[in-house]
Protein backbone atom coordinates (compact mmCIF):
# COMPACT_ATOMS: atom_id res chain seq x y z
CA UNK A 1 0.00 0.00 0.00
CA UNK A 2 1.59 3.27 -1.24
CA UNK A 3 0.89 6.66 1.09
CA UNK A 4 -1.67 7.67 -1.09
CA UNK A 5 -3.66 4.20 -0.82
CA UNK A 6 -3.03 4.32 3.14
CA UNK A 7 -4.49 7.88 4.03
CA UNK A 8 -7.48 7.24 1.90
CA UNK A 9 -7.83 3.85 3.86
CA UNK A 10 -7.44 5.91 6.99
CA UNK A 11 -10.70 7.85 5.71
CA UNK A 12 -12.75 5.42 3.84
CA UNK A 13 -13.08 4.41 7.66
CA UNK A 14 -15.21 7.05 7.96
CA UNK A 15 -13.68 8.69 11.32
CA UNK A 16 -13.50 12.21 10.01
CA UNK A 17 -17.16 13.23 9.72
CA UNK A 18 -17.85 13.06 13.44
CA UNK A 19 -14.15 14.19 14.79
CA UNK A 20 -15.30 17.72 14.81
CA UNK A 21 -18.52 17.81 15.31
CA UNK A 22 -19.51 15.28 17.94
CA UNK A 23 -18.39 17.24 20.69
CA UNK A 24 -17.25 20.92 21.28
CA UNK A 25 -14.30 21.39 18.65
CA UNK A 26 -11.69 24.22 19.19
CA UNK A 27 -9.99 23.31 15.90
CA UNK A 28 -13.21 24.08 14.56
CA UNK A 29 -14.24 27.04 16.81
CA UNK A 30 -10.98 28.57 16.63
CA UNK A 31 -10.54 27.92 12.60
CA UNK A 32 -14.01 29.65 11.98
CA UNK A 33 -13.16 32.73 13.99
CA UNK A 34 -10.08 33.19 12.26
CA UNK A 35 -11.73 32.45 8.94
CA UNK A 36 -14.01 35.33 9.44
CA UNK A 37 -11.18 37.47 9.98
CA UNK A 38 -9.56 36.64 6.52
CA UNK A 39 -11.94 35.78 4.36
CA UNK A 40 -13.66 38.18 2.12
CA UNK A 41 -17.12 38.65 3.04
CA UNK A 42 -20.06 36.86 1.58
CA UNK A 43 -21.08 36.61 -1.13
CA UNK A 44 -18.06 35.15 -2.87
CA UNK A 45 -16.90 32.22 -4.42
CA UNK A 46 -15.00 29.54 -1.92
CA UNK A 47 -13.16 26.19 -3.46
CA UNK A 48 -12.73 23.56 -0.19
CA UNK A 49 -10.11 21.24 -1.39
CA UNK A 50 -9.91 18.76 0.45
CA UNK A 51 -12.70 19.37 2.46
CA UNK A 52 -13.79 16.08 3.89
CA UNK A 53 -16.93 15.66 4.71
CA UNK A 54 -18.21 19.37 4.41
CA UNK A 55 -17.79 20.76 8.24
CA UNK A 56 -16.41 23.51 6.68
CA UNK A 57 -18.40 24.04 3.47
CA UNK A 58 -22.17 23.62 4.76
CA UNK A 59 -20.83 26.19 7.35
CA UNK A 60 -19.89 28.35 4.90
CA UNK A 61 -22.60 28.06 2.67
CA UNK A 62 -24.73 28.45 5.24
CA UNK A 63 -22.95 32.12 5.62
CA UNK A 64 -23.77 32.81 2.08
CA UNK A 65 -20.74 31.63 -0.09
CA UNK A 66 -21.06 29.77 -3.00
CA UNK A 67 -19.41 26.53 -1.97
CA UNK A 68 -17.68 24.47 -4.47
CA UNK A 69 -15.82 21.12 -2.42
CA UNK A 70 -13.45 18.61 -3.38
CA UNK A 71 -11.80 15.60 -2.03
CA UNK A 72 -9.95 12.54 -3.07
CA UNK A 73 -12.04 10.01 -0.42
CA UNK A 74 -14.94 8.63 -2.29
CA UNK A 75 -16.87 8.66 1.12
CA UNK A 76 -15.99 12.03 1.80
CA UNK A 77 -17.67 13.26 -1.02
CA UNK A 78 -20.76 11.20 -0.62
CA UNK A 79 -21.06 12.47 3.06
CA UNK A 80 -20.53 15.82 1.58
CA UNK A 81 -22.99 16.20 -1.09
CA UNK A 82 -25.64 15.19 1.41
CA UNK A 83 -25.58 17.87 3.09
CA UNK A 84 -26.89 20.15 0.83
CA UNK A 85 -26.34 23.70 0.35
CA UNK A 86 -23.09 23.15 -1.64
CA UNK A 87 -21.44 20.96 -4.71
CA UNK A 88 -18.80 18.38 -3.68
CA UNK A 89 -16.95 16.17 -6.28
CA UNK A 90 -14.12 14.16 -6.55
CA UNK A 91 -10.66 15.92 -7.23
CA UNK A 92 -7.17 15.88 -6.84
CA UNK A 93 -5.74 19.15 -5.23
CA UNK A 94 -2.42 19.28 -7.81
CA UNK A 95 -4.91 18.95 -10.48
CA UNK A 96 -8.05 20.58 -10.06
CA UNK A 97 -10.59 20.72 -12.80
CA UNK A 98 -11.22 24.50 -12.13
CA UNK A 99 -10.47 27.70 -14.27
CA UNK A 100 -8.08 30.11 -13.65
CA UNK A 101 -8.94 32.64 -11.69
CA UNK A 102 -12.61 31.36 -10.86
CA UNK A 103 -12.74 31.77 -6.77
CA UNK A 104 -12.40 34.80 -4.61
CA UNK A 105 -11.21 32.42 -2.22
CA UNK A 106 -9.50 28.43 -1.70
CA UNK A 107 -9.11 26.23 1.41
CA UNK A 108 -6.83 23.94 1.33
CA UNK A 109 -7.64 22.40 4.94
CA UNK A 110 -5.88 18.43 4.24
CA UNK A 111 -3.70 18.67 1.36
CA UNK A 112 -1.03 20.16 2.63
CA UNK A 113 -0.98 17.04 5.73
CA UNK A 114 -0.69 14.03 3.49
CA UNK A 115 1.19 15.62 0.48
CA UNK A 116 4.60 14.03 1.97
CA UNK A 117 7.08 15.37 -0.76
CA UNK A 118 7.49 19.39 -1.30
CA UNK A 119 6.79 19.45 -4.78
CA UNK A 120 3.65 18.15 -4.60
CA UNK A 121 2.91 20.33 -1.82
CA UNK A 122 4.10 23.56 -4.26
CA UNK A 123 2.28 21.77 -6.66
CA UNK A 124 -1.25 22.12 -4.30
CA UNK A 125 0.09 25.36 -3.38
CA UNK A 126 0.56 26.72 -7.32
CA UNK A 127 -3.04 25.13 -8.08
CA UNK A 128 -4.70 27.11 -5.19
CA UNK A 129 -2.91 30.52 -6.92
CA UNK A 130 -4.11 29.70 -10.53
CA UNK A 131 -7.81 29.48 -9.65
CA UNK A 132 -8.41 32.09 -6.92
CA UNK A 133 -9.15 35.43 -8.31
CA UNK A 134 -6.09 38.15 -8.35
CA UNK A 135 -6.50 39.86 -4.81
CA UNK A 136 -8.14 36.47 -3.31
CA UNK A 137 -7.49 34.59 -0.51
CA UNK A 138 -5.99 31.43 0.08
CA UNK A 139 -5.77 30.06 3.82
CA UNK A 140 -3.95 26.63 3.76
CA UNK A 141 -3.88 24.27 7.12
CA UNK A 142 -1.08 22.12 8.31
CA UNK A 143 -0.33 19.87 10.95
CA UNK A 144 2.23 21.34 13.58
CA UNK A 145 5.94 19.87 13.46
CA UNK A 146 5.03 19.09 17.38
CA UNK A 147 1.85 17.61 17.19
CA UNK A 148 2.79 14.57 18.17
CA UNK A 149 4.97 14.89 21.16
CA UNK A 150 2.22 16.76 22.68
CA UNK A 151 -0.67 14.40 21.78
CA UNK A 152 1.94 11.89 23.30
CA UNK A 153 2.62 13.39 26.67
CA UNK A 154 -0.92 14.84 27.01
CA UNK A 155 -2.84 11.93 25.94
CA UNK A 156 -0.14 9.59 27.24
CA UNK A 157 0.60 7.81 23.76
CA UNK A 158 4.33 7.45 24.53
CA UNK A 159 3.53 5.18 26.81
CA UNK A 160 1.81 2.81 23.86
CA UNK A 161 3.85 0.56 21.95
CA UNK A 162 5.72 1.98 18.77
CA UNK A 163 4.69 5.57 19.71
CA UNK A 164 8.18 7.22 20.84
CA UNK A 165 9.86 6.40 17.28
CA UNK A 166 6.90 7.60 15.32
CA UNK A 167 7.35 10.99 17.59
CA UNK A 168 11.05 11.00 17.21
CA UNK A 169 10.56 10.63 13.33
CA UNK A 170 8.28 13.78 13.64
CA UNK A 171 10.71 15.64 15.49
CA UNK A 172 13.53 15.38 13.24
CA UNK A 173 12.15 15.51 9.27
CA UNK A 174 8.13 16.23 9.95
CA UNK A 175 7.80 12.88 7.99
CA UNK A 176 5.02 10.89 9.92
CA UNK A 177 4.63 7.25 9.46
CA UNK A 178 2.85 5.40 11.49
CA UNK A 179 4.12 1.18 11.43
CA UNK A 180 2.06 0.21 14.09
CA UNK A 181 -1.52 0.65 12.44
CA UNK A 182 -3.01 1.95 15.73
CA UNK A 183 -5.20 4.57 14.09
CA UNK A 184 -4.84 6.97 17.37
CA UNK A 185 -1.48 7.58 16.16
CA UNK A 186 -2.80 9.37 12.73
CA UNK A 187 -1.64 7.89 9.28
CA UNK A 188 1.05 9.14 6.61
CA UNK A 189 1.70 12.88 6.86
CA UNK A 190 3.98 15.69 6.64
CA UNK A 191 3.73 18.15 10.24
CA UNK A 192 5.33 22.07 9.36
CA UNK A 193 6.82 24.61 11.29
CA UNK A 194 5.88 28.25 11.02
CA UNK A 195 8.86 29.05 8.85
CA UNK A 196 8.75 25.49 6.72
CA UNK A 197 5.17 26.69 5.53
CA UNK A 198 5.58 29.99 4.83
CA UNK A 199 8.52 29.34 3.17
CA UNK A 200 6.27 26.81 0.58
CA UNK A 201 3.17 29.28 0.59
CA UNK A 202 5.59 31.90 -0.93
CA UNK A 203 7.98 29.02 -3.48
CA UNK A 204 4.22 29.04 -5.27
CA UNK A 205 4.25 32.68 -5.98
CA UNK A 206 1.56 33.52 -3.11
CA UNK A 207 2.06 36.43 -0.88
CA UNK A 208 1.53 35.45 2.57
CA UNK A 209 -0.14 37.22 4.88
CA UNK A 210 0.10 35.15 7.97
CA UNK A 211 0.90 32.16 9.83
CA UNK A 212 -1.15 31.46 13.03
CA UNK A 213 -1.65 28.52 15.85
CA UNK A 214 -5.03 27.29 15.58
CA UNK A 215 -5.65 25.70 18.90
CA UNK A 216 -2.18 26.96 20.63
CA UNK A 217 -1.90 25.49 24.20
CA UNK A 218 -5.14 24.91 25.07
CA UNK A 219 -6.08 22.02 22.63
CA UNK A 220 -4.97 19.97 25.28
CA UNK A 221 -7.02 21.80 28.51
CA UNK A 222 -8.94 19.18 30.96
CA UNK A 223 -12.87 19.68 30.64
CA UNK A 224 -12.30 21.51 26.95
CA UNK A 225 -15.28 20.29 25.79
CA UNK A 226 -17.66 21.83 28.69
CA UNK A 227 -16.11 24.89 28.46
CA UNK A 228 -16.52 25.45 24.97
CA UNK A 229 -20.17 24.53 25.24
CA UNK A 230 -20.55 27.52 27.76
CA UNK A 231 -20.53 30.47 26.10
CA UNK A 232 -18.69 32.82 28.44
CA UNK A 233 -16.15 30.49 28.80
CA UNK A 234 -15.76 29.76 24.93
CA UNK A 235 -15.46 33.65 24.73
CA UNK A 236 -12.72 33.39 27.24
CA UNK A 237 -10.68 30.40 25.49
CA UNK A 238 -11.10 32.67 22.40
CA UNK A 239 -9.64 36.15 24.12
CA UNK A 240 -6.88 34.19 25.12
CA UNK A 241 -6.14 32.34 21.83
CA UNK A 242 -6.30 35.89 20.17
CA UNK A 243 -3.87 37.38 22.49
CA UNK A 244 -1.45 34.04 22.19
CA UNK A 245 -1.37 34.18 18.66
CA UNK A 246 0.70 37.51 18.55
CA UNK A 247 3.18 35.55 20.56
CA UNK A 248 5.92 34.29 17.45
CA UNK A 249 7.33 31.81 20.46
CA UNK A 250 3.97 30.24 21.03
CA UNK A 251 2.73 29.63 16.94
CA UNK A 252 4.41 26.30 17.15
CA UNK A 253 2.83 24.92 20.65
CA UNK A 254 -0.46 24.14 18.63
CA UNK A 255 -1.80 20.97 16.99
CA UNK A 256 -2.58 22.59 13.07
CA UNK A 257 -1.44 25.84 12.00
CA UNK A 258 -3.51 28.24 9.46
CA UNK A 259 -1.66 29.93 7.20
CA UNK A 260 -3.60 32.87 5.13
CA UNK A 261 -2.33 34.21 1.96
CA UNK A 262 -3.03 36.19 -1.20
CA UNK A 263 -2.35 35.57 -4.93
Amino acid sequence: MDAGDEFVAHYAAGRERDRLTAQPSLELVRTQVLLQRHLPPPPGRVLDVGGASGVYAAWLAGLGYDVHLVDPVPLHVEQAAALGGFTAALGDARRLDEPDGAYDAVLLFGPLYHLVTEDDRLQALREARRVVRPGGTVAAAAISRYASTLDGYYRRFVDRPGFVPIMRADLRSGQHRNPTGDPDFFTTAYFHDPAGLASEIAAAGLRPEVVLPVEGPLAWAPDLGRRLADRQQRELVLEVLAVVERDPAMTSATGHLLAVAHR
